[in-house]
């Protein structure tokens, strides 16, 4: 373990957007910005900003390529293990701040096969990473409830004191112009699924429940569009029609991901976790309120929803207990109403208390892929996922997010969310099946869950 130490920490004017921020950054190497959207006093507290990683992690398939001060090596050895080994050396003692150095990045969907022995017969067409993870050294964190903003870094790569003054000023002349390159899509819309298609695997998937395979099967279609300009600017118009409280913008350079994410996977505090899974969607109504009240209504009443939110509510508990501590696994809140742009959600929250020989990475493994997006049990619904989805998920359904040196960690799923990447944009939307699912609900259900995606395709289609 490297020697504990305060975090250096220079305090910025309020940026009000973190947008004017990032755009001083967003041209350096491996630029990454979890965004809250500001969009409640808890979810929306903090932006975390950051670009320049001293160490960068990204795993293909059975190897990872760790580079560091310009030098490469390879490894065969578990991602979980080779990115835990990275940090726990750093680990530092925790800070008023949510971050101040650590890990930020994507776990794809995919990387669950180095968890479990999956079959192979959807084929890759994202062509990108399973893993890609920086180890950032300084962020800047954006405190909307308190409305303040820091520069923050525990200064372990010597280069970031030798920078501090000039990276002070880069936010200090930061202005509110936003000049970008448009972006803009071409030719049609295209989906891996067609109705018929979609109806085909839903029958399947009921199939396998009536024959007691699986209780709930998550599926997604997946929607692909010829792409150029600077992906920055589609975020920014998918964060004004879509404000969620784990929204991310990362760029590796080879792939950009834009995500407006209203799920958290996993929040560690000081050994304390919470997930907060989604199941349950009804469509919004935002030119009716009483419509929209009775839709909200509808949906806190389903006891096909309850029971669909149930089943992942026990199959986090399960992930949970084997990392958390016995006894202290809780759901403090069941069945919540949370409402968005676009859809009303059924959202859970279960909490535990980690074990003392586990860490956040560890947690993350064994969360992993988080249930509310396989289905249950987990490893049958992934291997029906593999069978019934045309394509491998990529980035979609995996996580975004942060560990830090102190061991706090912030994670989403990758819903509602855009790659962009090869000249093409993808995105995804999906639903989890049970045996009181019928086919015309859930297949409207997967285009309410991806109304703001589609909306902005036609946006970029005009520009």
């Amino acid at each position: 373990m490297s020697q504990s130490r305060p975090p250096l920490c220079h305090e910025l004017p309020y940026p009000g957007d973190s947008a004017r921020y990032f755009n001083q950054l967003r041209q350096h190497h491996w630029p990454v910005m979890l965004d809250s959207a500001n969009t409640d006093p808890v979810s929306g507290r903090y932006d975390i900003l950051a670009a320049d990683p001293f160490i960068t992690l990204e795993t293909r398939g059975e190897t990872t390529t760790i580079s560091e001060h310009g030098e490469q090596r390879f490894s065969g050895d578990d991602p979980f293990a080779l990115l835990d080994g990275l940090l726990k050396p750093r680990q530092q003692t925790y800070t008023d701040l949510p971050f101040a150095g650590g890990a930020i990045g994507y776990f794809g969907y995919d990387l669950g096969r180095r968890i479990e022995k999956l079959p192979t017969s959807a084929a890759d067409a994202e062509h990108i990473p399973d893993m890609a993870v920086g180890i950032y050294d300084w962020a800047v964190i954006t405190d909307h409830q308190q409305q303040r903003c820091w520069l923050a870094s525990f200064g372990l790569n010597p280069d970031t004191q030798a920078q501090w003054s000039t990276l002070i000023a880069l936010f200090s002349e930061a202005k509110n112009e936003n000049e970008t390159d448009p972006f803009h899509v071409e030719g049609s819309l295209q989906c891996n699924l067609s109705k018929a298609e979609y109806i085909k695997a839903f029958q399947r998937i009921q199939h396998y429940i009536t024959e007691g395979d699986c209780y709930q099967v998550n599926l997604a279609k997946r929607f692909e569009i010829q792409a150029q300009g600077d992906p920055w600017f589609a975020y920014q118009r998918l964060r004004q029609q879509n404000a969620a409280p784990f929204s991310a913008y990362f760029s590796s350079g080879e792939v950009t991901v834009m995500s407006s994410s209203p799920e958290r996977l996993l929040q560690m505090h000081q050994g304390q976790v919470e997930t907060k899974p989604i199941k349950g969607t009804r469509p919004r109504d935002l030119n009716n309120a009483d419509n929209d009240r009775a839709l909200a209504e509808a949906l806190q009443q389903s006891i096909k929803d309850r029971a669909e939110n149930l089943m992942i509510v026990d199959l986090l508990r399960n992930d949970l207990g084997k990392v958390c501590r016995p006894g202290t696994i809780s759901v403090p809140r069941p069945f919540a109403l949370e409402s968005f742009a676009t859809v009303h959600h059924l959202v859970s929250t279960i909490t535990g208390q980690l074990a003392r020989a586990q860490s956040a990475v560890s947690l993350l493994r064994a969360c992993f892929p988080g249930g509310s997006i396989t289905g249950a049990p987990k490893l049958r619904a992934m291997e029906i996922i593999e069978e019934l989805e045309p394509n491998r998920r990529g980035v979609y359904c995996g996580s975004i997010g942060y560990i830090g040196f102190d061991g706090n960690m912030d994670t989403n799923i990758t819903i509602r969310t855009l790659v962009f990447s090869d000249h093409r944009l993808r995105f995804w939307a999906g639903g989890g099946i049970v045996a009181d699912s019928q086919e015309e609900a859930e297949y409207q259900e997967v285009h309410d869950k991806a109304a703001a995606m589609l909306r902005l395709i036609e946006e970029l289609q005009q520009t």
